[in-house]
């Protein structure tokens, strides 16, 4: 229902109108304080980069900071990544991640870039307090911020907006008739625009999310994601739809599709119900590092990698880097 909301095919956005201009009014006042230098952010010692977004739900920007970050340290850069910490409730902040790290308590999405790229990561809801932690424990050069575009109170050098390329901005109103965080003129005023899919407009960096082999939760065995027989898919990201088209493409025979919401938690009892004696359970790898630990031998995850296309990326990384200089 609320896809059609937002899409604008139902017509029930206009009920819900009044409350997006009071959105709207908040958040560009907060705005509007920061840039009248009312409110004050707080400046890091090293160069900052937001990877953000214009809209709720899942866009790709998590693939696209552990791309940034790969990249950054294949080059020698010593890199660092902050996040809210969303759907994490650690006993207190800023929290350092390590191995040990629950996804209770730091959120599935840190836990997933810590895993996938081995940078320091650091949770807070006061942001600057996690860039702070980092810098005292760990000598980064460069700071990456898993979401906070709109997080004003940390001051940014360069800022990176990811937009779903096929949903763009729906309606194009504010929360909650609409998708919108901010308007889409936002983009005017940040530094590069990443389109995850559908087609890239004139100055858009095109992105796609390249799947590998499908890998067992248990064993590390990796697998044609068409090889595995009778599969579940199981997926609790913003936009379930894209990774079950996503395994079509690879082609998967998809028996039972479940969706579930965004960093929603799980538990043993609930993802072992899935499936039924016979089945293979496929997950999103945010999914996964919530489930490794209570993993049954039929449980597999797809990961997936962001490929960025033409001579933008390169020299998106160059400006990054020149950053430090």
């Amino acid at each position: 229902m609320i896809a059609r909301i937002w899409s604008g095919e139902s017509p029930l956005w206009l009920l819900l109108l009044p409350l997006s201009w009071l959105y709207g009014l908040v958040s560009g006042v907060i705005s509007l304080l920061y840039r009248l230098g009312i409110k004050h952010a707080w400046r890091a010692p090293v160069p900052v980069v937001v990877v953000g977004n214009l809209t709720a739900g899942g866009n790709g920007k998590t693939p696209v900071v552990i791309w940034l970050v790969e990249q950054l340290k294949a080059r020698g850069i010593r890199v660092g990544v902050v996040s809210r910490g969303y759907g994490g409730k650690a006993a207190k902040y800023p929290l350092l991640l390590t191995s040990d790290t629950l996804t209770s308590e730091a959120g599935d999405e840190p836990v997933l870039i810590y895993q996938r790229t081995g940078a320091p990561v650091a949770v807070s809801p006061v942001r600057s307090e996690a860039v702070q932690a980092l810098l005292t424990e760990h000598d980064v050069q460069i700071i990456i911020t898993d979401d906070g575009l709109q997080h004003y109170a940390l001051a940014r050098d360069k800022e990176i907006v990811v937009i779903d390329g096929v949903r763009r901005f729906g309606n194009g109103w504010w929360l909650p008739a609409g998708p919108m965080r901010e308007r889409a003129s936002r983009l005017k005023s940040v530094d590069a625009v990443i389109v995850n899919g559908g087609v890239a407009q004139q100055g858009e960096i095109p992105m796609h999310l390249h799947p590998g082999l499908a890998v067992n939760l248990l064993t590390g065995e990796r697998k044609a994601v068409a090889q595995l027989p009778a599969l579940v898919a199981m997926a609790g990201i913003g936009h379930p739809p894209r990774f079950f088209a996503t395994l079509e493409q690879c082609g998967a025979r998809i028996e039972k599709r479940v969706p579930l919401a965004d960093h929603q938690a799980l538990v043993p009892e609930q993802v072992a119900a899935f499936t039924v004696p016979g089945q293979t359970l496929i997950m999103t790898e945010k999914d996964a590092v919530k489930c490794r630990a209570f993993a049954k031998e039929n449980w597999w995850y797809l990961p997936v990698d962001a490929e960025l296309s033409g001579e933008q990326p390169e020299q998106l990384l160059k400006d990054l880097i020149a950053l430090m200089h």
